[in-house]
């Protein structure tokens, strides 16, 4: 049975790499239709606030693993 520690964890993990994805959504898009996106002039710019995203929360990932013993499943990276 989990326990209430081990929901919680998963939870943020889930959450943590929803966001990674999302922000990784976005950078396909930019790369994919830079000028479809009439709000982002500077694509390049845009492109480095989605990576500067992804890297907080693969951090949070990251901080999760190393200090709360959750090994890594293959399809987290």
């Amino acid at each position: 049975m989990i326990n209430l520690r081990e929901k919680i964890i998963k939870a943020l993990l889930a959450h943590a790499n929803g966001e990674i994805q999302k922000h990784l959504a976005n950078v396909e898009i930019y790369l994919n239709n830079p000028a479809g996106i009439g709000e982002h002039s500077d694509v390049i710019g845009a492109i480095q606030e989605e990576l500067d995203n992804m890297a907080k929360w693969e951090d949070q990932v990251s901080v999760i693993h190393k200090y709360f013993g959750i090994t890594r499943h293959p399809k987290e990276s």
